[in-house]
């Protein structure tokens, strides 16, 4: 399965989020394909075993054989040639590698080279065993997608796979969640946070992703998040409480499941939550409060039933 974890804007707590779900499972990959900034590693710690140089192809043009036809600026949907006499300019920046100007000339004389744009590493996470994969984009380069692609190569069909998404709604956000088995937002109860879970919740509509909320740095008194959600049919999965405990784990750049394991339950009981949800019959809008009570109690059945005797008496303890 998997599992992207996104949002309309940054700083929402997606990373947070996306690292303490994927400890609190089993056979999970932990993918970070915020390429541009990737910060999982500050918390994880992986211990790294593979590094590999991430390349796109570019035309390469053989004026040898060119004959000015001009059919590659006409070809190209991404206005990445112009036409000047004499001589073709390629504007590498804006290329998509798609290939069509290399398909296309009459005269054969557009072929495609690699040039680097990034890095790919993996490696696992010691001692829970969680897989680690991350893109790190190069600085200066423009396409973070096509690297974005080959993170998500490394995805295993056997675990549960967290896609770790870039902030915002652009096609860095949608090349993680296009073929995403389910989506989960997180978003913070602000005016901003708000505009941008709107943004994201249209993409992933238009899309039709399978999707839920996730609610950071939630206040009782504050239900500006629940009141849009309930007006859309959007379940809130899980509600993480403001709590200045949370923020110092966070800023000493550790997992809180770690550091409070009572919380590797809840981070569980959202994993459930999200299986349950894909039972049901509409990925777009639901009966959300109904719904959201539902998976809450059918959730905390089954990880009760999962856990050890010792720990189900602790965490009654702890409540």
């Amino acid at each position: 399965m998997n599992i992207a974890i996104a949002s309309g804007k940054g700083g929402t707590g997606k990373t947070t989020i996306a690292i303490n779900l994927a400890l609190s499972l089993k056979n999970t990959v932990y993918l970070d394909c915020d390429v541009e900034e990737p910060d999982g590693h500050l918390f994880l710690q992986p211990i790294m075993e593979q590094s590999q140089t991430a390349s796109r192809l570019l035309p390469e043009i053989n004026y040898k054989k060119c004959t000015y036809c001009g059919h590659c600026t006409e070809i190209c949907q991404y206005h990445a040639f112009t036409m000047l006499p004499g001589q073709v300019l390629l504007f590498a920046e804006m290329c998509h590698s798609c290939g069509a100007c290399t398909y296309y000339c009459p005269e054969g004389a557009i072929s495609e080279k690699k040039r680097p744009m990034g890095m790919v590493r993996s490696g696992y996470v010691a001692p829970e065993g969680t897989g680690f994969v991350e893109g790190r984009l190069n600085i200066g380069e423009m396409m973070a997608a096509p690297l974005i692609r080959q993170v998500k190569a490394w995805a295993d069909p056997q675990k549960i796979n967290i896609l770790d998404a870039p902030p915002g709604t652009a096609c860095s956000m949608v090349e993680v969640v296009r073929d995403a088995d389910f989506c989960l937002l997180i978003t913070q109860p602000t005016p901003f946070g708000l505009h941008d879970l709107k943004l994201a919740v249209n993409v992933l509509r238009i899309l039709q992703i399978w999707f839920a909320v996730a609610e950071n740095k939630a206040m009782d008194q504050n239900e500006l998040i629940s009141q849009y959600c309930h007006s859309e049919g959007i379940p809130i999965l899980q509600k993480i409480p403001y709590e200045r405990r949370l923020a110092e784990i966070y800023s000493q750049e550790k997992a809180a499941v770690r550091v409070f394991p009572d919380l590797k339950k809840k981070f569980s009981m959202l994993y459930r939550k999200i299986e349950l949800q894909l039972q049901t019959e509409s990925p777009l809008i639901v009966d959300s409060v109904n719904l959201s009570g539902q998976l809450n109690d059918m959730a905390a059945k089954t990880v009760d039933e999962q856990m050890p005797s010792r720990d189900r008496q602790r965490t009654s303890n702890d409540g």
